[in-house]
C-alpha cells in the first residue's frame, strides 16, 4: 500500500500487530519506534504518521496531519450489477483511478440476487474502495449504493455540477455509433470548465432494449470502445481512463 489509512477512531487505540496494516508497517516498510511513514485518515486529511511504539500485541500511533487531499473527480459511474468478484475488482480500481459515486443497479439483464451477496451485506465493498484509495495516495472514497434499479438511478442523478453540464454516455457493443474517444466527456474545449461526467455500463449480459430506451429517454449517448468485447471490469477501467483524458 502506498498510503495506510485509518479511520479516525482507530487513532485513540493501539493496532493489533495482525492488522495487515501494522504487519505492513513493519515487514514492509520496516519501521521501528521513532520513525515517521505517509498516512491519511479515511476521507480527511493526509499527513504523517510516527511509530510510538511496539509490544507483542500491537503498535501505538501517533497522526500529524498536512493537508487535505483533492476533490474526487466529478464522474458519477452506474453499473448493472456484476458477479461479486468482478464487483471487488471495479471497486478496487475505480476509486484508484477516482470516481465521485458508483451505483451498482438491477437492469434487464442483471441478476438481483448479486445484491445479496456479502460482498454488500457484510460492509466487505468498503475495503475494497480502501486498497484502492491507498494505491491512489488518496484518502477519499467514492459513495457507493447497490440497491437501485437502473430507473432509480437515472431518476436521482445529478444534471449539473456547479452550473456546468453533465455529460451522460452509456457503453454499448451493439448499438453504439460513435468512439467514446470522440464524446469529451470532461469538456468539449479545454479552456471551459469540466462539467459532471456520468459513465453508465451494463452488466455482463449486457443492456437489454428497455435498458436503452431509458438510458436514451435520459440524455445518454450510446458510445462504443471500439469492436472488441471487454469485461465488465476492463470496459469500466478503461472507459474512466479515457473520459478522465479527455
Amino acid at each position: 500500500m502506498n498510503l495506510v489509512l485509518f479511520e479516525p477512531s482507530e487513532l485513540s487505540a493501539p493496532l493489533p500487530r495482525a492488522d495487515p496494516r501494522a504487519r505492513h508497517i513493519i515487514d514492509v516498510l520496516r519501521r521501528t519506534p521513532g520513525d515517521t511513514f505517509d498516512a491519511g485518515l479515511v476521507n480527511g486529511p493526509l499527513g504523517k504518521a510516527t511509530l510510538t511504539g511496539i509490544t507483542d500485541a500491537s503498535l501505538t500511533l501517533a497522526f500529524a496531519p498536512t493537508h487535505e487531499p483533492s476533490p474526487l473527480p466529478p464522474v458519477t459511474l452506474i453499473i448493472g450489477l456484476p458477479r461479486p468478484q468482478t464487483a471487488r475488482d471495479i471497486l478496487r480500481d475505480t476509486t484508484t483511478l477516482g470516481a465521485s459515486c458508483i451505483h451498482f443497479v438491477v437492469t434487464e439483464r442483471a441478476d438481483p440476487n448479486y445484491a445479496t451477496s456479502t460482498l454488500w451485506t457484510s460492509g466487505e465493498w468498503r475495503r475494497h474502495c480502501l486498497t484502492g484509495a491507498a494505491q491512489a495516495f488518496d484518502t477519499r472514497i467514492p459513495e457507493v449504493t447497490w440497491t437501485h434499479t437502473l430507473a432509480t438511478a437515472l431518476a436521482s442523478l445529478p444534471g449539473t455540477l456547479s452550473g456546468a453540464p453533465a455529460d451522460r454516455v452509456a457503453l454499448d457493443n451493439y448499438e453504439a455509433t460513435v468512439p467514446l474517444k470522440v464524446c469529451h466527456l470532461l469538456s468539449d474545449k479545454p479552456a471551459e470548465p469540466a462539467g459532471f461526467s456520468i459513465l453508465a455500463f451494463g452488466p455482463e449480459r449486457g443492456w437489454g432494449a428497455t435498458d436503452r430506451e431509458a438510458l436514451r429517454a435520459a440524455g445518454f449517448t450510446l458510445a462504443h470502445l471500439g469492436t472488441r468485447v471487454l469485461r465488465v471490469e476492463t470496459a469500466v477501467v478503461a472507459a474512466l481512463a479515457i473520459s478522465r483524458l479527455s
